[in-house]
């Protein structure tokens, strides 16, 4: 019976296997997505994983490497109405930085924003389509504007826009460190 778990237990999933050549997969953040139609939508509204694993017909594990940044947005309903509206944009980590424990993120993630409720989780749809609509990927928009924007909205105070100018800024800042 040990040989058949071992057997069993051995090999990883083809797609981490690829990538274990490339990086160690214990470095990969593993986030869970998911969809079940009029109940529960777990997906990711950006961020480019390196590999996307299917596990059954309403689940898949989308692999980030180390910095990669992603949001997901978590919608739940029952059958009275939606029950939850949630977004998150996370950074991936090394094994080495502090991370977050956050659900269906292992093994955690430096929280960027938070939110919850429809209006707030709107209100970041609205710039993430802003800052795409400036030709910008929102990956590559800074980590800092993430932080400010789950800071106003907190605070309930206007919510700042992300422009070219603050882009190039954080990018020429980055070029020098």
């Amino acid at each position: 019976m040990n040989a058949r778990l071992s057997e069993a237990t051995a090999a990883p999933p083809p797609s981490l296997a690829v990538l274990a050549g490339q990086t160690d997969a214990a470095q990969l953040t593993r986030v869970s997505l998911a969809y079940v139609e009029q109940r529960i939508k777990l997906y990711l509204r950006f961020g480019e994983p390196a590999c996307i694993t299917r596990l059954d017909g309403w689940r898949r594990v989308a692999a980030f490497l180390p910095g990669a940044v992603f949001c997901r947005i978590r919608w739940q309903a029952n059958d009275y109405g939606t029950i939850c509206w949630q977004l998150m944009v996370m950074q991936a980590c090394t094994p080495l930085d502090t991370v977050q424990r956050i659900p269906g993120v292992l093994p955690g993630a430096r929280l960027l924003l938070r939110t919850d409720g429809e209006n707030t989780v709107r209100a970041v749809l609205e710039r993430i389509d802003a800052i795409e609509a400036l030709g910008i990927v929102p990956v590559a928009a800074s980590p800092e504007y993430w932080r400010t924007l789950g800071n106003r909205l907190a605070a309930r105070s206007p919510l700042p826009d992300y422009t070219a100018e603050r882009h190039a800024a954080w990018l020429a800042g980055r070029a020098l460190s």
